[in-house]
């Protein structure tokens, strides 16, 4: 399934922007902190043009600084879906820093590396998390911890939603839940078994997924925003973690059913 030909032309296209534009973000992380954000979102945008996928957003960021976006994860390719919206950096797990290409991509959008089966350092990459928020920076956390196929939420991991506790310039650190969900090929609905084109998990070979995927029709990716919130509104962060979670399925349920139209885009308001 999928055009060679098709693969072989998006992925050139991506393989040369993408050289094009890491000089040019290794320089702006030196000099331009504000250019150093806005260039991701560029990238990231063309990208998708690039690659065949078209972005739906129902509701809008907060555009409250910092805030940390807690999202589903399916696929590498909610970095693309995910950065051509949101100005942050990602929390992404440790072994991704090695990764040939997407590894030196990370680290240029400053992606906060955490090794989630080394439980002694656990308390300082919470710090460092905490560090890049007291600085200002909007940070994306997938909680589950890993990708799934698409179709459900995973069980969320809870331990870093304990940076939610402190606060930051004396106000409670705001937290938007954010459901992705890829739902369309050439427009026509992708089903259970089809999504796994798109969804990357288990032990799925990359380079032959992504080969796979790059040589497919245009995927439509529902992105939607939820109302922001704080552990204040809770009381803990398991309470915190689990409003997000609850949240988070019940926009993947609609995204999935097709319960709203691509005009459907409520705007979730801001936290007072």
């Amino acid at each position: 399934m999928g055009s060679p030909v098709l693969a072989t032309i998006r992925l050139t296209l991506y393989l040369l922007f993408t050289l094009l534009l890491m000089p040019v973000q290794w320089v702006a992380l030196r000099t331009s902190p504000r250019l150093a954000v806005a260039l991701p979102l560029f990238y990231h945008r063309i990208c998708l043009r690039i690659l065949g996928m078209r972005v739906e957003r129902h509701g809008e960021g907060n555009g409250r600084h910092p805030t940390l976006f807690v999202v589903n994860h399916c696929s590498y390719l909610d970095i693309a879906v995910l950065g051509s919206l949101i100005g942050g950096s990602f929390v992404a797990k440790a072994e991704v820093a090695g990764w040939p290409l997407f590894g030196w991509l990370a680290k240029l959008q400053r992606t906060v590396f955490v090794d989630r089966q080394r439980r002694a350092g656990v308390s300082g990459q919470r710090d460092e998390i905490a560090n890049r928020l007291e600085a200002g920076d909007d940070l994306i956390l997938f909680p589950e911890g890993t990708s799934s196929d698409g179709n459900r939420i995973l069980p969320f991991k809870t331990a870093l939603f304990a940076v939610a506790e402190r606060r930051v310039a004396a106000r409670p650190l705001v937290v938007q839940p954010v459901t992705i969900a890829y739902v369309r090929l050439d427009g026509i609905p992708l089903g259970h078994g089809l999504r796994p084109f798109y969804a990357w998990y288990g032990d799925m070979d990359l380079g032959g997924h992504l080969w796979k995927a790059a040589g497919l029709g245009d995927c439509t990716v529902a992105v939607e925003f939820h109302p922001p919130v704080t552990i204040d509104d809770f009381g803990s962060r398991k309470a915190l973690a689990a409003h997000c979670r609850a949240q988070i399925v019940a926009g993947m349920d609609r995204a999935l059913a097709g319960r709203w139209s691509a005009d459907d885009q409520p705007a979730a308001p801001a936290p007072a």
